[in-house]
């Protein structure tokens, strides 16, 4: 099996972009089933069974909130 490359990017979306990813998202989630998304020209696919948490971090200047999501590789 061809390994895959490490990858730490991030996307930025416009309001109407990241709002439809998680509406189709939501929908998976809710329906039990995997969602397929394609980030910076690579697409994959999120198992049904992936952990989902939210992270929050606070600075001086600066507050963020990550919708993160993990599964193991196969």
């Amino acid at each position: 099996m061809m390994r895959k490359k490490k990858r730490d990017i991030e996307k930025i979306y416009s309001n109407k972009q990241f709002a439809a990813k998680l509406r189709r998202w939501a929908d998976a989630i809710e329906s039990g089933k995997p969602f397929r998304i394609q980030v910076a020209n690579e697409r994959f696919t999120v198992p049904q069974d992936a952990q989902i948490s939210l992270e929050h971090e606070r600075g001086k200047k600066e507050e963020e909130l990550e919708f993160q999501i993990k599964w193991p590789l196969q």
